[in-house]
């Protein structure tokens, strides 16, 4: 999407906002101080002076405003450029890798018995990534579901992603067969960026960075024998959600989604399923058993998981 971003004092944006009376939406995101749309372009003026100018319209309409240069997925022979990236001796990551055009991954779910395991791989390039700031954009682990769920719908509107599911019944089946959850979250890491790599063509990121979840030797195994593998300028690093804004804007897309999957579990359960582990998804699930029936199991919960078992002993015992 083009999008340009001016900054703004308190009074120009008074002004603006004033000019833009007829247009407001009366939705202002988290941060803001107006939000705007004309026929051809959406405006939102921030607290800390950015304007944000997205849409077809986005030049025609930042330019009434004395707009610098757009910023916007480009075709041109620079954008299709990949700049050298230079690695710290033994650290394996880009020495300037925080302030880079990047490609981030994370999922989420793996822990937790009831719902999907979803994995996010999002596209931030250097000049977004004040802007996504100052959207909110952290450590989806930081926020809660309702703070997800509002800079979510945002950032999908900005950034470009690619975001998978794995069901619980495709998960069981997986796992039934001798695979461990490590190979299917390489499987799934490595789909997403090819999958966002062809979305952004002919531009490519300046680096890849995969929020570490097994050694580079072991998740590049775990790969053997796929007729794809994405191997160049790809990172891995744990809490690399701290290190680049794309690895947490995909960890926010991502826990937006297995989100909005549990509140679909939780409507065609009945009742409100719990995340985690513990022994309140323990009771939870004595209980799907006993509403639904243990053969609706495998499209709830990760079935291996000891939860299963705790759950028919809790049944036995009543």
């Amino acid at each position: 999407m083009n999008q340009v971003v001016l900054q703004k004092n308190a009074q120009e944006i008074a002004k603006m906002k004033e000019y833009y009376d007829s247009n407001l939406t009366g939705k202002t995101p988290q941060g803001g101080v107006f939000t705007a749309k004309t026929n051809h372009c959406t405006i939102t003026a921030y607290r800390s002076g950015k304007v944000l100018f997205q849409g077809a319209g986005c030049q025609e309409e930042a330019r009434r405003w004395g707009a610098p240069g757009v910023k916007q997925n480009s075709n041109s022979t620079a954008a299709r450029k990949t700049k050298a990236v230079e690695k710290r001796p033994g650290a394996g990551l880009p020495a300037n890798i925080s302030s880079l055009s990047v490609i981030g991954s994370d999922e989420v779910g793996t822990g937790d018995f009831f719902g999907p395991i979803t994995v996010c791989a999002a596209y931030v390039k250097k000049e977004e990534i004040p802007l996504l700031h100052e959207l909110g954009v952290q450590d989806s682990k930081n926020l809660n579901d309702e703070k997800i769920s509002a800079i979510a719908k945002q950032i999908i509107k900005i950034i470009p992603y690619s975001l998978l599911v794995l069901p619980n019944e495709k998960y069981n089946s997986m796992q039934k067969t001798g695979m461990s959850q490590g190979k299917m979250k390489a499987l799934l890491h490595n789909q997403a960026i090819l999958h966002l790599l062809k979305k952004i063509a002919p531009e490519k990121p300046e680096a890849i960075l995969i929020d570490q979840f097994a050694k580079e030797e072991i998740y590049y195994g775990y790969l053997k024998g796929q007729k794809n593998i994405q191997r160049e300028n790809v990172c891995f690093s744990t809490k690399a959600e701290g290190i680049h804004t794309a690895v947490a804007a995909a960890s926010i897309i991502a826990r937006y989604a297995f989100v909005q999957h549990f509140e679909k579990l939780s409507v065609q359960a009945g009742f409100k399923i719990p995340k985690g582990a513990g022994a309140q998804v323990d009771a939870a699930c004595a209980r799907l058993i006993k509403e639904k029936g243990k053969e609706v199991l495998p499209a709830y919960v990760k079935l291996h998981f000891a939860n299963t078992d705790k759950a028919f002993n809790i049944l036995r015992r009543k």
